[in-house]
């Protein structure tokens, strides 16, 4: 009987066998005369997935660290992880990477990322109203929806996350939720998300559009 034994969490096999195979492949792809097309079939067959990419940012944010330290910079990083996570898992969010003030979030349905977003610029309005205005969540939203490559659980690529970060972190402002093209005709057909067009159109996109909530 072979129905007690497990296996080991740290025996399992996941990013780094995922690694050492992307490995071999770009190597392949960067020797001479290599069939890049084919090689880049077959890297797109076994890691692309569709996936839903949240960037976010606290607008803002620089100038704040500048006037008031490093300390102030840990205190609010901390308090935005304390309100936005339970927001995120709530919606059936991943939270993939943190750099900075920044989150990198994968959903695998659209409308729960546009839904995700509304629900965390409405976690910060309430959590702001007895804030001062130095401690105050001012969060930016970009969102990207389409194939991208993932590797395990450690990072992912492609064009609507390019377009992603853009539009959460570059072109966002205080309380703004823009997505891309792709996002958009994703969703636009469910009666709870409203959008109106961006003038600005970040390069990797058609159009752009701002989520109105």
């Amino acid at each position: 009987m072979l129905s007690h034994v497990l296996l080991p969490v740290s025996h399992a096999v996941t990013y780094p066998a995922m690694q050492q195979r992307l490995n071999r492949l770009l190597g392949e792809r960067a020797d001479k005369g290599s069939d890049k097309a084919a090689i880049d079939a077959q890297i797109w067959e076994l890691f692309g997935e569709d996936w839903a990419v949240m960037f976010t940012d606290l607008a803002g944010f620089s100038r704040h660290v500048a006037e008031f330290g490093i300390c102030h910079f840990l205190q609010v990083i901390y308090e935005s992880f304390r309100v936005y996570i339970p927001v995120i898992e709530q919606h059936g969010g991943t939270l993939l990477k943190v750099e900075g003030d920044s989150m990198m979030v994968l959903f695998r349905k659209p409308l729960a990322a546009a839904r995700c977003a509304v629900a965390m610029q409405k976690a910060s309005r309430d959590y702001n109203k007895k804030r001062p205005e130095a401690e105050k969540l001012l969060l930016s939203v970009g969102l990207g929806w389409g194939k991208v490559l993932k590797f395990g659980d450690q990072d992912v690529y492609g064009q609507e996350v390019n377009v992603a970060c853009k539009l959460g972190e570059d072109l966002g402002t205080h309380w703004s939720v823009y997505c891309s093209d792709a996002f958009h005709e994703a969703v636009k057909e469910e009666p709870d998300v409203k959008f109106e067009p961006l003038s600005t159109v970040p390069a990797g996109s058609t159009a752009a559009w701002k989520l109105v909530y």
